[in-house]
């Protein structure tokens, strides 16, 4: 988190720790906080304050987004109809998708092309079947894959049909505006901007429906009811308006560092095998396969060396599994580790060239070791 999150958020962890769903003065002041960092977040991404929902996670934000809007649109004497989304959408995105399938819709699966994008013909193709909702990532969280999002939600608004993208991986990095994007809903989350983890936001544009997922006393328009998480909100708040005004900066600073690390390894290690584009993706994120070589073996062996990395996404570092995204890319296959790096707003040069050091150490062991 960064230092300005933690300072915004202790008021709340401690004196003002007001239910605002209260009428007294103490539950008052935590409402006006909330409503506060409402705006602030909204203010971020070009919303209006009444289009942000705040949700306990990116996870959340999705769930609601795709099986909200389908239970939604099974209502009355509504056609079932499909759910749209890419083979490599997060987790939280497929299957919730799949979840709908259960449940009765037709699931597309829109593929990708050896970068990880997909093509815009299949889009088309898809929304022939009257889907009731399409949703495609911003950017995918494992290769760094940026999507044609402008080009996919403005067929989806041409052809009446609600288009959702989780912009979980994007914002903060990218510039991501709902008032220059004609998407429908959008997820978002705190931690990946230095904001706490536990809090996450969705963004429903006006007239737009969808069913929460669970019930009780009505809060945050009755989509997400439960106590509000008042300090995480602040928290957030503030992140989302550092993110939104460095992100220029911030991800010109990001992209230097990346490609340092990318030729520093290539240079270094032979064979290595860059996954994803070589242009146009996320300025942060690296995913490679170094063959030769085992994964859980590299894993450790860089853990112990003080860096950090995981096998695919975080939500998957922990196991060897093939990472559904490099599988939908055609990347699988090789004889070797997949790793994907992660930079961050601390990520400095020095550690950049420590990391390039430290990998050829440790490919050089694992590849003794196989």
């Amino acid at each position: 988190m960064r230092a300005e999150v933690l300072e915004a958020m202790l008021p709340y962890l401690d004196e003002r720790f007001g239910n605002p769903s209260s009428t007294h003065r103490w539950g008052r002041q935590a409402r006006n906080a909330l409503e506060q960092a409402r705006e602030q977040v909204a203010a971020a991404l070009g919303a209006k304050r009444r289009e942000i929902v705040f949700t306990g996670s990116g996870t959340e934000a999705d769930n609601i987004a795709v099986l909200g809007r389908w239970r939604s649109s099974c209502r009355g004497e509504n056609e079932r109809g499909a759910v749209v989304c890419t083979a490599i959408e997060h987790k939280a995105v497929g299957a919730a998708a799949k979840c709908a399938a259960e449940e009765g819709a037709q699931l597309i699966l829109l593929g990708v092309d050896e970068e990880g994008r997909i093509d815009l013909a299949s889009v088309d193709e898809a929304l022939t079947s009257r889907p009731c909702v399409v949703s495609v990532m911003w950017a995918n969280n494992e290769v760094g894959t940026i999507e044609p999002v402008a080009e996919v939600s403005a067929r989806c608004r041409a052809a009446g049909i609600v288009f959702h993208t989780d912009a979980v991986q994007a914002f903060g990095k990218l510039r991501v505006r709902v008032d220059e994007t004609a998407c429908d809903l959008l997820s978002i989350s705190g931690h990946k901007v230095g904001g706490p983890k536990g809090i996450g936001a969705l963004y429903i544009r006006e007239g737009t429906q969808v069913l929460p997922l669970f019930h009780g006393g009505g809060q945050e328009r009755e989509l997400r009811p439960g106590t509000e998480n008042v300090a995480s909100a602040v928290g957030f708040a503030v992140a989302a308006e550092f993110a939104a005004r460095e992100q220029h900066d911030e991800s010109a600073r990001l992209e230097v560092l990346r490609d340092r690390l990318q030729a520093g390894i290539t240079q270094r290690v032979s064979d290595v095998v860059i996954n994803g584009p070589r242009n146009n993706r996320l300025p942060n994120i690296l995913s490679l396969i170094v063959p030769g070589t085992d994964q859980e073996a590299l894993l450790i062996g860089l853990d112990l060396e003080g860096v950090a990395v995981s096998g695919g996404s975080a939500c998957q570092s922990g196991t060897v599994k093939p990472s559904h995204v490099l599988s939908a890319m055609g990347a699988v296959g090789h004889d070797g580790a997949a790793v994907r790096m992660s930079l961050g707003k601390t990520t400095t040069l020095e550690e950049i060239d420590l990391v390039i050091d430290a990998f050829e150490r440790v490919v050089e062991q694992s590849r003794v070791s196989v």
